[in-house]
């Protein structure tokens, strides 16, 4: 534990835990949102082993100190601090994501009754959305009747066909998950349960083709598909194709899958055009990952801790850390956090450079997990911000040519 706190105050010397005056914002008339998403840590193990995990395979190790299972009396507090986040700003509608780990290995009746404490708690003076990010392998009938029943949405993360999927996403004894995962999203897609079905999260891998990529994950029928770009910073820079000759590798690999998309986009939603659509036209983004929407979501720990969003595990030890938890500390403390901050205050939280850059209120910024760099904090563009750039200005490019007289794509 001393190890782990001081690694995490020598980091916190850089931005914005150093830098950021809250309390000067404060002053000056700024006040922060509520959080409106909650995401609940309910199991920390899990029955696969990514290569490209940011929980397991990276710079925190936190996992290995934690409960393994969300306690009932963790659950209570969580509940009670929910209840309480909802009264003191009169929320009407808030989100609870169940996450690990794996979320399946706390099993139905811890899950059941960590639904049914939540929305007790609450009772009718909100409603209460759950939601599920999960791999899937552990979806049978008996599961998937309780969520059903439940009304919680699941996510379901799967990287493309066998081929591509198989790259990384293994059991721990090397064979590839494809095959179960697919036999769990034809059962989650079928009539019966399809209610329940959230959509697919991808995670890039410039190994595999895009199109197909693309086309093995409509091929499940997904209300939306979701792809992520690989969790990495300045310090620890992204996998790069082997050529490395394309400075923008990410958005050329999304722009294939963009073309293709184009051409029937009533085959499949595919979540980050779709935003950059909204936002292109004059609206909020609905992810974290771009826009100067303010982010408000907290995350809570098996322990009860309170964190910043968990991504943050791939920059370095402690990284997601507040020093909060749910038995002694409110939401509305943590709302104090300078991280928790920089990610509300919109431009005043991006570096000299993104405020310059003609995307930038589309951009934002990109993923604030993606800006770290040893030093200097979070206060950096994006490690992604070539391939940020040439995304969004291919979209934008797009889109007028198809809304502006004789195909005019001036001032793009």
């Amino acid at each position: 534990m001393s190890e782990l706190i001081q690694i995490t105050e020598l980091n916190r010397k850089e931005w914005p835990e150093s830098g950021l005056d809250v309390a000067a914002l404060r002053a000056g008339g700024w006040q922060p949102l509520p959080f409106n998403l909650f995401i609940a840590k309910i199991h920390e193990r899990c029955n696969l082993a990514c290569t490209y995990c940011y929980m397991y395979e990276m710079a925190d190790q936190s996992w290995r100190g934690r409960p393994v299972v969300m306690a009932n009396e963790t659950v209570k507090a969580l509940a009670r601090r929910l209840s309480e986040h909802v009264d003191a700003h009169d929320l009407r509608d808030v989100d609870v994501v169940l996450h690990g780990g794996e979320p399946l290995l706390a099993g139905a009746d811890m899950i059941d009754r960590f639904v049914h404490t939540v929305r007790g708690a609450v009772g009718d003076r909100a409603a209460v959305q759950f939601k599920m990010q999960t791999n899937g392998l552990l979806l049978d009938e008996r599961m998937l009747d309780m969520l059903l029943a439940n009304d919680v949405r699941i996510g379901v993360s799967l990287d493309g066909g066998m081929e591509a999927n198989d790259r990384s996403r293994k059991y721990r004894n090397g064979r590839g998950s494809y095959s179960d995962v697919a036999r769990a999203m034809e059962l989650l897609g079928s009539d019966r349960f399809r209610p329940s079905f959230g959509g697919v999260l991808c995670a890039i891998d410039l190994r595999n083709d895009p199109i197909e990529c693309y086309e093995a994950l409509a091929a499940f029928s997904p209300p939306i598909i979701d792809f992520m770009l690989p969790h990495a910073n300045w310090t620890t820079p992204p996998p790069r194709a082997e050529s490395g000759s394309s400075p923008a590798p990410y958005a050329d690999w999304l722009i294939q899958i963009y073309e293709h998309w184009r051409k029937n986009p009533q085959k499949a939603k595919v979540r980050v055009f779709q935003n950059l659509f909204r936002m292109l036209l004059g609206g909020p983004s609905t992810v974290e990952s771009m826009g100067l929407s303010p982010i408000r979501l907290i995350v809570i720990d098996t322990d009860g801790s309170l964190q910043q969003v968990d991504s943050l595990k791939s920059a370095f030890p402690g990284a997601p850390e507040t020093g909060l938890n749910v038995f002694e500390h409110s939401f509305d403390t943590a709302l104090a956090h300078p991280a928790v901050t920089a990610r509300q205050i919109g431009v005043s939280g991006l570096s000299e450079t993104c405020q310059a850059c003609s995307v930038r209120d589309t951009c934002g910024g990109g993923l604030y997990t993606h800006r770290y760099r040893s030093g200097s904090g979070f206060l950096n563009p994006s490690v992604y911000c070539a391939d940020l750039l040439r995304l969004i200005t291919h979209v934008r490019r797009d889109m007028r040519r198809e809304l502006l007289p004789d195909g005019e794509t001036s001032d793009v």
